[in-house]
């Protein structure tokens, strides 16, 4: 019970108050009174003599009519300034919160509400127009709220207008931030608009909470990156949001408010509306009657779509896409689509599949460079949270499809005299792959199947897989200019560039982006051998992603020549598609250039264009304008809500897009692979090994497949995700909230019953530890955590390294220990399109660089003992893991020298060579291991064996 002494809240007004408010008064008056009065004593009225006249348009304008113009103008502004105080005052006296907004008059309004608020303080203390935003400082005051004791009711204050008010429970707004719905995921810009009325007031919000822990362990650094489950304290001012005790930490918030703030529990409204839990718990039970309507779902928690989403995360003072200041309220129709960078590069699955090869091979080239006792230098933010998209979205196998479909199938028609048909589209599904031919043929080649007439030509799904990628080794690219045009509700549709026979005319809403999108695809895709792209007026930052590829230019004129030069000496040398089939892969003759221009051309540009992109056969090229051009064959028109269309193909989809703000993280991405300095390891404290190391009851092992032991097997078709799970939670030791593991686990959204089902049937798949305590649980602070005796096969391995720190004189025999838990690479044989979580996690870079070091380390010691065959052994142990760490291979190649065997050098040379020539991402020989291997065998390439 409280002790304090009983209050009455008067409102009170200061002496600086009341002067503020006269003066306000007066610039009021001058403003609305004396501005009129003046404009019609010394300019005359809105409208002049000077603008009635009917030449005013076509004739000499003279200083008479650019003054008349100018005091229209300023009477124009007076206008909007009236309208401002209007609403203002009708806000303030009416009490109806935040103000009604007046288009296009942010600073303006701003004025108004502080003139007017001020006035009205001279009249009461309490209707006061509330701030329309507060940039750069405090949230704006508000009437104090009185909040009861949870013991004691408050009573209504038209019964009592002397309230006497009890001890104030201290509180404090949070929001918890929800995990993705479907195209939904929400940014500070949107908790803003929905919880503050202006979602400018961001920064307010990412102020309050910055680099504050968060219930994962993590912090808040860039606003743009916030995760569900994340809580976040609220100005005072907020509303949809949960109100709960200060002393609260944001483990018990998340765990008592893990659903949206509609989904309130009894200590959050009723804390700020004077109510108890029990009270606020009684009022929901009630049934609804005509005294006490339904209450409405979802009243207080909506969660519709933001139209701003994915374009108007705030990132530090950036302002979002089209904005440029706080004034501005339209954006323009062309504007990118409300999509979000995971929804961006899950249209983009093709080309996600080729920026992850290309990342590949600069990630090999990476582990070149990379020293002891430090690992690659792993991305951060936005390119983090790009890569974990790519690697969730990207379709591979669609990929090699069209990769070794179209290659056998230029081969096939080689072998038989035949010129591969015009190819105009395609479309790709998980049936197959169709080509769109003219014309029709029905002739076609095994395992290609002829349909509609020969209309389509198909290559089913089962059929793609079962082709051997050798069996095509060395065969052309017949058709690289292939590129997406989008998604439909079957598939993916793709158009061939080269088959317009003409000039391509892209017009309409999203242009650069969806430029953008086709120079990337094309960049990187797998179906293609040499390949030349011109971006003309944008994506200077693409040129990061595939320099060999790709070249920018400032406008069409810089181009042009050397395209009519291209075009001249191409003249006469035959189909494109013949030479391609029966040439070489590499032959520069068949070589397509591509260009894609956001500039409009002039009538001049345009017409060079259109001859040169005319002709009667096809073309190793393509061009794609921006504009309305004349003379061009195709028109590509990319709408408002994001279609693309095709008019002269008669096809639609949904369109591919890449807006710049999203592929700011692709480039970051890719620039940070090309950073070869490393970050350090984390250390390891000396810690001696137990005598006996107890056998864990549910053993995880990440260290090569993935493989769990002592659980019984769970039902048919759930193993793959409860894997994933338990091998996430297994590699977070200090816990994971529900709301975050179905956000990682559930990238693209689940609703939480789905999540808690899959949570709950893991803890049942797993059981009870020896005392009969389940191995998952949930802590005090909501917390998911597994028990004492679930072990990973990677935390046994850093024992053994902390153990070896602690034993200098057992170092060799504990290293030996901690490699014979290796089995292959990390999480092998992970089912396509899971874990994809690691991209983001420090544990696939530490786990590669460690395992490598511990067994470079352990060769070094075995070849100083003299031990060069247990050096080998060490490590060849740590190439099951870490294949591509190049300092591995190098002390393979000197622990073999140091062995004497001459052939086993060799053997290991040309696995060397071989690897090299053959690896999935390319990139060749590390320049060290090259020397290396011509001091150690100098006749090598002699006998080196020939790439296949």
């Amino acid at each position: 019970m409280s002790t304090r002494q009983p209050q009455r809240i008067r409102p009170r007004r200061t002496a600086g108050d009341v002067v503020v408010g006269i003066a306000a008064l007066f610039a009021l008056a001058a403003l609305i009174g004396g501005v009129p009065y003046a404009l019609l004593r010394l300019a005359g009225p809105p409208i002049g003599p000077e603008l009635l006249e009917l030449d005013v348009l076509t004739g000499q304008v003279g200083t008479d009519t650019v003054v008349a113009i100018l005091v229209l103008l300023v009477w124009l502004a007076w206008f909007q300034l009236l309208v401002c105080v209007i609403v203002e005052v009708y806000a303030g006296l009416r009490r109806v919160g935040l103000p009604a907004r007046v288009p296009l008059s942010g600073g303006t309004q701003a004025l108004a509400n502080r003139l007017v608020s001020a006035a009205l303080l001279l009249f009461t203390a309490s209707a006061v127009a509330v701030p329309l935003a507060n940039p750069g400082g405090a949230a704006p005051a508000r009437p104090a709220v009185a909040a009861a004791a949870h013991d004691t009711p408050v009573a209504s204050s038209a019964q009592a207008p002397a309230t006497v008010l009890r001890e104030v429970a201290k509180t404090k707004k949070v929001y918890v931030v929800q995990p993705p719905h479907g195209r939904h995921h929400e940014s500070l810009w949107e908790i803003a608009e929905k919880c503050l009325g202006d979602g400018r007031r961001y920064h307010e919000i990412f102020e309050l909470n910055k680099n504050k822990t968060q219930p994962d362990g993590s912090r808040l650094h860039i606003a743009d990156l916030i995760r569900p489950g994340w809580v976040l304290d609220m100005p005072k001012d907020a509303v949809n949001v949960h109100v709960v005790p200060a002393d609260w930490s944001r483990e018990q918030i998340a765990a008592a408010h893990p659903g949206r703030p509609a989904e309130l529990d009894g200590r959050s409204e009723a804390f700020e509306q004077g109510k108890t839990a029990d009270d606020a718990a009684r009022e929901r039970s009630e049934p609804a009657g005509p005294d006490r309507p339904a209450p409405r779902e979802g009243a207080t928690g909506d969660l519709r779509e933001d139209p701003r989403e994915g374009r108007a995360a705030p990132g530090g003072e950036e302002r979002p896409t089209g904005e440029s200041g706080p004034a501005e309220e339209a954006r323009p129709a062309t504007e990118e689509p409300v999509l979000g960078l995971g929804e961006y590069l899950m249209v983009m699955s093709l080309a996600s599949a080729g920026l992850l090869a290309a990342l590949g091979r600069r990630r090999r080239e990476q582990l070149w460079y990379r020293a002891f006792g430090r690992r690659v230098t792993r991305p951060r933010e936005d390119a983090a949270a790009a890569e974990v998209e790519m690697r969730f979205g990207a379709d591979a196998p669609g990929a090699r499809m069209l990769d070794v479909g179209l290659r056998l199938l230029g081969r096939a028609l080689a072998a038989c005299g035949r010129t591969p048909p015009t190819i105009y589209a395609a479309h790709l599904s998980a049936a197959g792959l169709d080509l769109w031919v003219h014309p029709a043929q029905e002739d076609v080649p095994e395992p290609w199947t002829a349909h509609d007439g020969g209309r389509v030509w198909r290559l089913a799904a089962h059929e793609g897989r079962m082709i051997d990628e050798r069996s095509v080794a060395g065969a052309a690219a017949p058709y690289p200019g292939l590129v997406s045009l989008g998604v439909d509700g079957a598939g993916r549709l793709l158009v061939d560039l080269e088959a317009a026979h003409g000039l391509i005319n892209i017009k309409g809403a999203h242009v650069p982006a969806a430029l953008a999108a086709i120079a990337v695809e094309l960049a990187t895709n797998r179906w293609s051998d040499r390949m030349r792209i011109t971006l003309v007026g944008f994506g200077e930052e693409l040129v990061a992603i595939a320099p060999e590829r790709i070249s920018v230019a400032g406008g069409l004129a810089e181009v042009l020549p050397e395209l009519e030069a291209r075009a001249a000496a191409a003249a006469g040398r035959g189909d494109v598609l013949t030479g391609r089939v029966n040439g070489r892969p590499d032959d520069p003759a068949w070589s397509p250039h591509y260009l894609l221009s956001a500039v409009e051309p002039t009538p001049e540009e345009a017409r060079r264009l259109a001859v040169l992109a005319r002709s009667a056969g096809r073309m190793a090229a393509g061009y794609i304008v921006a504009g309305d051009v004349p003379h061009a064959t195709w028109t590509w028109e990319i709408t408002e809500d994001g279609r693309a269309v095709v008019d002269a193909l008669g096809v639609e989809a949904t369109a591919q897009l890449l807006p710049r703000r999203q592929y700011g993280a692709l480039i970051e991405l890719f620039r940070t692979a090309e950073r070869h300095e490393g970050e350090p390891l984390p250390m390891y404290a000396a810690e001696p090994l137990p005598t006996r190391i107890p056998p864990a009851s549910v053993e995880v092992r990440i260290l090569g497949p993935i493989e769990i032991d002592g659980v019984d097997p769970i039902e048919e078709g759930r193993l793959d995700l409860a894997t994933e799970m338990l091998v996430y939670l297994a590699t977070h030791p200090g816990g994971v909230h529900p709301v975050v593991l179905g956000g990682v686990l559930w990238p693209r959204g689940v609703q939480s019953d789905v999540r808690d089902a899959a949570i709950a049937r893991v803890a049942a798949w797993l059981g009870t530890d020896g005392s009969g305590r389940p191995h998952l649980y949930t802590d005090e602070s909501g917390r998911l955590r597994l028990g004492p005796e679930v072990r990973t096969d990677w935390a046994l391995f850093q024992r053994h390294l902390r153990a070896a720190h602690a034993d200098p004189a057992a170092l060799p025999v504990l290293l030996e220990r901690a490699l014979s838990l290796v089995r292959g690479p990390l999480l092998n044989g992970r089912p396509r399109g899971r874990y994809a979580w690691l991209a983001a996690e420090d544990l696939e870079y530490d786990v590669t660089a460690t395992v490598a070091d511990t067994a470079h380390r352990l060769c070094e010691i075995r070849l100083a003992q003299g031990d060069p065959v247990r050096a080998v052994a060490a490590v060849r142990a740590g190439l099951l893991l870490a294949a591509d760490d190049e300092g591995l291979w190098r002390d393979l190649l000197r622990a073999t020298h140091a062995t004497g065997d001459r052939a086993r050098l060799r053997a290991v040379v040309e696995a060397v060579h071989r690897r090299a020539a053959s690896h999935p991402y390319g990139g060749g020989m590390a320049p060290e291991t090259e020397a290396l291997i011509d001091e150690l065998m100098p006749t090598w390439r002699v006998h080196a064996v020939p790439s296949a």
